[in-house]
């Protein structure tokens, strides 16, 4: 009896502790896999502003003032089309006008170059952007910007 209840007590600790490193390995893999239709944090002090800065964290840009959060709409080559609505934004481009977002708004086309992309082709809808490389939602590979 004693030794069936030390092989169950062995048993469960294996367990245990195999489960602890499985979640924390979900867990490390979930925080470096960037989100679906990501945000972007942009300089939006004027059309004639030159710092054209652009993070993927919220901020400051080049010029001092507060970085704007920016749902990324499109990847069009070395530039993201974000609506200018803010973060929570779920709009879409505007079928039948590429300047403006589905809510109306204008978009704002920004450089990405040096950053991170999904890599799933030119019908690609995932629209992430990283600051480094690991894998897209759609388990996508995700390529530098050049």
């Amino acid at each position: 009896m004693k030794k069936l209840f030390w092989v169950f007590l062995s048993l469960l600790l294996v367990l245990t502790l195999s489960g602890g490193i499985v979640y924390a390995e979900g867990k490390k893999k979930a925080a470096s896999t960037p989100k679906k239709g990501s945000i972007l944090y942009v300089c939006n002090c004027d059309d004639n502003c030159t710092c054209n800065t652009v993070k993927t964290k919220p901020g400051k840009c080049k010029c001092g003032k507060k970085l704007v959060p920016m749902h990324v709409l499109k990847i069009e080559g070395d530039e993201a089309i974000l609506c200018t609505c803010g973060k929570g934004c779920t709009c879409k481009l505007d079928k039948d006008d590429p300047t403006k977002c589905g809510c109306g708004k204008p978009v704002k086309r920004v450089s990405i170059k040096g950053m991170y992309v999904c890599a799933c082709g030119d019908t690609c809808e995932c629209n992430t952007v990283s600051k480094k490389p690991g894998k897209c939602p759609c388990g996508t590979k995700l390529k530098k910007v050049e």
